[in-house]
């Protein structure tokens, strides 16, 4: 069985105890397998603001670390709502780093969670003009700080 396989029958085992019939399909993306569920119950699965959602790829990726060592991250979203709101996301980074650039001013965001910190680094890591900061900590949401850099950075 394929990682890929493998991840859908965790992530289908998951809904099927939870009483949400589903259907799964495997997605090849520009980053990784996706596993994108359809359903009447989308509503739940997605949960306030995409939490249960991350809970599922959390558990679906623990579990396929514990039955194939080296397995590759595998992404979960319903009904494309990850890819909606990355794509809100990534413009609405872009907008804030360049109000940073022009006033100068750092711009502390709202905490977010390590899937979408991953990506507020990844937009900006190219820019010469700004810097990210992540605060040390085990806290599940962080709040990252765009600035700036420095002329010695």
């Amino acid at each position: 069985m394929t990682t890929s396989e493998t991840a859908a029958k965790i992530l289908d085992t998951m809904l099927g105890h939870l009483g949400l019939a589903a259907t799964i399909e495997v997605q090849e993306t520009h980053d990784g397998l996706c596993l994108q569920i359809h359903s009447a119950h989308s509503k739940v699965i997605i949960g306030r603001d995409g939490e249960r959602l991350d809970d599922l790829q959390y558990l679906v990726n623990r579990i396929l670390r514990r039955q194939i060592g080296k397995a590759e991250r595998i992404k979960v979203d319903c009904e494309h709502f990850r890819s909606i709101r990355e794509d809100q996301m990534a413009a609405e980074i872009k907008e804030i780093a360049e109000r940073v650039k022009v006033t100068g001013n750092p711009y502390q965001m709202r905490p977010l969670n390590a899937y979408y910190r991953r990506m507020v680094h990844h937009i900006l890591v190219d820019d010469p003009l700004i810097q990210t900061h992540s605060p040390e900590g085990d806290d599940r949401l962080k709040s990252i700080t765009i600035s700036v850099k420095s002329p010695t950075t």
